[in-house]
């Protein structure tokens, strides 16, 4: 007898991957998930939630988990490098909430980790399985591992980060190094003279650098990325050791608040900032991408999960209504990638200017950038950020 139910392959059990895997399964689709790593280790450090992602996990179980390991701040604050004068305050807190109808979070990402994995049904994800290659074929999708074996489903989502195997089969394309890395690193809170107050994303804009750190867990760590200019562009990885000492240097001269927090920091990792290019095409028959496989982004507008969480709820809205056969399949797969290629190039734009503006010398620039800001990064400036409905974008 016909099945009318699709089978998902996912490859890459990060948050993009789970968060796909809980709202297919949820709309009562099949989905298997298959993650290289042969066990789930504590990695990374924090990573901020916008509304337009935390009111998605909130419809897949997840308010309750997170409210009890996230922390919700106050507001963004941004200072001068040298002077500590303020730049610009926007609120977020009870205010965001209200506005946008969902809290901001900051997270540790290993305990995002452990709340996504805690609503993916047991069975679903299959460690120590590192896909190799992916092709498409008028019958389904097929997989081939390292370990010599292969299997097909209806469709294949490539979850596997930057350096993507499924994107492979998608473009020929290799990661670009931005000329930038970052450090990040976890400071417990109890370390720095005034982590018990009100909390709040701080950032420290100057020359060439920048530096924002928040509180996670609730509170009992502070979180940080500094970002530096680079002249290498070694693999990026969460776990390649950086030096403290290096990190000091490279802030010398600035704020005494950013020398004293610097002061506090153990153990730093240190990575190549990379991107890639806008994918041409989302879809290839049965395979389409999510998260940073699809488009990798800069740390410099924290939305890189949020927008990988965005992926996972418009291609479960693509997916609900569609039957197994090919043409039903791939016209959802098109409509996927038409939503999400106009949405994620949007993003992509502001992370660029960003990646400028952040940076920018005393001058000119940075007074015009500072006098302006209010018109750019107010609360209710971010409405198009902030308010984006990922699964209604689908229906419209």
């Amino acid at each position: 007898m016909p099945r009318n139910t699709i089978d998902v392959a996912v490859v890459g059990g990060g948050v993009a991957g789970l968060t796909l895997a809980i709202g297919l399964t949820r709309a009562g689709l099949r989905c298997r998930v298959y993650e290289q790593a042969a066990e789930f280790r504590e990695i990374g450090a924090g990573v901020q939630l916008s509304p337009n992602s935390t009111r998605l996990l909130h419809r897949l179980g997840a308010a309750e988990p997170l409210d009890a390991i996230a922390v919700k701040p106050a507001g963004v604050v941004a200072r001068h490098w040298a002077t500590g004068a303020l730049l610009r305050s926007t609120p977020l807190g009870r205010m965001c909430e209200e506005m946008y109808g969902a809290p901001f979070y900051c997270v540790h990402r290993a305990e995002l980790h452990a709340v996504l994995r805690g609503l993916v049904p047991p069975g679903t994800v299959r460690l120590g399985t590192r896909c190799v290659g992916v092709t498409d074929h008028p019958d389904g999708a097929g997989m081939r591992f390292a370990d010599g074996s292969a299997e097909t489903a209806d469709v294949v989502v490539g979850a596997d980060g930057i350096c993507s195997v499924v994107r492979e089969a998608l473009e020929s394309d290799t990661p670009r190094f931005s000329g930038k890395s970052a450090y990040r690193g976890l400071i417990p809170a109890d370390r720095l003279p005034g982590s018990s107050t009100e909390a709040q994303v701080r950032l420290w804009l100057g020359p060439d650098r920048h530096l924002v750190h928040y509180p996670v867990s609730r509170g009992r760590w502070i979180s940080f990325a500094a970002i530096t200019p680079a002249a290498d562009s070694r693999a990026e990885t969460w776990t390649t050791p950086g030096r403290a000492r290096d990190l000091r240097t490279a802030y010398e001269g600035w704020h005494s608040d950013v020398q004293e927090f610097f002061a506090a920091a153990g153990a730093v990792t240190r990575w190549a900032l990379h991107d890639r290019a806008p994918i041409g095409r989302w879809h290839r028959g049965r395979i389409t991408l999510v998260g940073d496989a699809a488009h990798p982004m800069l740390p410099f507008g924290a939305q890189g999960a949020s927008q990988a969480i965005e992926d996972a709820a418009a291609l479960t809205a693509c997916l609900r209504g569609a039957g197994p056969g090919r043409e039903q399949i791939t016209s959802a797969l098109r409509r996927y990638g038409e939503v999400r290629r106009a949405r994620t190039g949007d993003v992509q734009r502001m992370v660029q200017e960003k990646s400028r503006t952040h940076h920018y010398f005393d001058g000119a620039e940075q007074r015009e950038r500072d006098r302006t800001s209010h018109q750019r990064e107010g609360l209710r400036q971010r409405e198009w950020l902030y308010g984006y409905e990922a699964e209604a974008a689908v229906l419209r």
